[in-house]
């Protein structure tokens, strides 16, 4: 396909070819439903392995900073193949870097159930990131491919939904699991999930949706990009030692560099011009990833402190994370349905304020004490805050651009998401390092682990407050 003109209109997506209504329909919904299923298999997987962090720190004695690298290995793998990948689906199809992805994780996954020590622990989790990270790079640009603008809103609503109740599942199913069956069990239930989705992927789904087909992939720009990414995150994670601070310089030159060689070749893995000329496109993948840096390490630390200094069990740690999710769930397909009708920054930034104000709320009053009701009511909050969020924010940066950047922009989302993810258990690990050092998580040093979680907090909610203007700043979509 021809390379668009540099002047090309890139703010706005092509009319969808005319179809059948009927037709159309059945297409529509068969992909809803495969997204549904692998947009509750991933996150499943993450929030149960919160859970059963304490038992896999057991097994392999792993003091917290390499605890930590459990859930960030898996992170890193997913941003260093989602950019990439998404431009390689928008090349030679969406459906073949789907089911990949989809096939990678769900044998990575069974693998999980054999690891023998942890260093195959955390490379069994990098294949699965890296599986992680082609599903997320395509669904979504799959699903907004297929479905109208009016519709498209409360379709992204839905397929969100799926993402929030494997979440809901994944404390709770991955508490009962871990105590019964053990922690292993839980990268066991993936396996049939895996394999459902994939057979429905190969029976049903029909279409390829390579909008760039016949343009060359940038090798060398995704190189430079997985460089920057990993010297960054490795670099931060070794805060506040000099060897990590030369790593995250090191790590945002390359990143530069990157940016610089994107704007000088003809087909770039990530078009600059999608930034430089497109404001909400811009601020929304700001917004998001503020949004992800300041919330998603929540989880892991409330699962720490719930089940270390307040003596829960995972099964019991695990009913209490739900509370956030389950409200995320209930949330998310109405901000979607209100994005189609009123300006999605509006909606997202009421939500980043939501979410804001809980986090602020466990910064002030999260310690040993704390009453079960006052942390689950601030997980609530936190809850309708990022349910008013997501959706609006994902229907804005998928809505501003061209049919053609589908893959990309999804790839971009995912990574804003991604990498504020790796950012928010930097910033933990960070302070871990910091405050307890790379010690095991014993009582002794539970004071430690307390003001460690406060001081996190405190961070995490000036993030989010600096995320309110990136939401509304992006202007109007409609």
């Amino acid at each position: 396909m021809k390379e668009p003109e540099p002047s090309a209109d890139i703010t706005k997506p092509l009319p969808l070819p005319s179809r059948s209504q009927g037709s159309f329909l059945s297409e529509e919904w068969i992909v809803l439903i495969i997204a549904i299923i692998s947009g509750f298999l991933t996150p499943f997987d993450g929030s149960a392995t919160n859970i059963a962090l304490p038992f896999i720190s057991g097994e392999f004695h792993m003091d917290a900073v390499s605890l930590s690298w459990v859930a960030t290995a898996y992170l890193l793998a997913s941003a260093l193949v989602i950019v990439p990948f998404g431009k390689i689906a928008d090349i030679h199809g969406r459906k073949k870097v789907f089911l990949a992805g989809l096939s990678i994780f769900t044998i990575a996954s069974l693998l999980m159930t054999m690891v023998p020590s942890t260093p195959a622990l955390i490379g069994m989790r990098v294949l699965q990131g890296a599986g992680s990270g082609m599903i997320f790079g395509t669904a979504v640009a799959i699903l907004t491919s297929v479905v109208p603008k009016q519709r498209r809103g409360r379709a992204l609503g839905i397929y969100i939904t799926s993402v929030y109740l494997g979440l809901t599942l994944g404390p709770p199913l991955g508490g009962l699991l871990t105590q019964y069956f053990g922690w292993r069990s839980i990268f066991l239930v993936n396996v049939p999930i895996g394999v459902t989705a994939v057979l429905l992927v190969l029976w049903k789904l029909k279409g390829e949706w390579a909008e760039c087909g016949g343009e060359r992939f940038d090798l060398v720009g995704s190189l430079i990009y997985a460089v920057g990414l990993v010297a960054v995150m490795y670099g931060f994670s070794q805060l506040p030692s000099s060897a990590g601070g030369a790593l995250v310089v090191a790590g945002l030159v390359t990143i530069s560099a990157f940016i610089w060689y994107e704007q000088r070749i003809p087909t770039p893995v990530l078009d600059m011009r999608l930034f430089g000329e497109n404001r909400v496109f811009l601020f929304s993948n700001l917004a998001a990833l503020i949004n992800y840096s300041a919330t998603f390490a929540v989880t892991f630390l409330l699962s720490l402190d719930l089940q270390y200094t307040k003596g829960f069990t995972p099964e019991h740690a695990g009913m209490i994370l739900v509370a956030q999710a389950f409200m995320m769930m209930i949330v998310s397909p109405v901000a979607g349905w209100l994005s189609d009708r009123i300006e999605p920054r509006v909606v997202a930034s009421i939500g980043m304020g939501c979410t804001a104000l809980g986090l602020g709320l466990f910064s002030l009053f999260l310690n040993e004490s704390t009453p079960l009701w006052s942390i689950l009511s601030i997980l609530v909050l936190l809850g309708i805050g990022a349910g008013l969020f997501s959706s609006p924010n994902t229907n804005a940066i998928m809505s501003a651009v061209d049919k053609r950047f589908y893959g990309v922009a999804s790839g971009m989302n995912g990574t804003m998401r991604l990498l504020g993810q790796m950012l928010s258990m930097g910033i933990a690990s960070m302070i871990f390092a910091i405050v307890i050092g790379r010690v095991e998580i014993t009582s002794a040093f539970y004071p430690q682990f307390i003001t460690s979680v406060h001081y996190a907090f405190v961070l995490f909610t000036i993030l989010c407050i600096a995320g309110i203007y990136a939401s509304y700043a992006r202007g109007n979509t409609h």
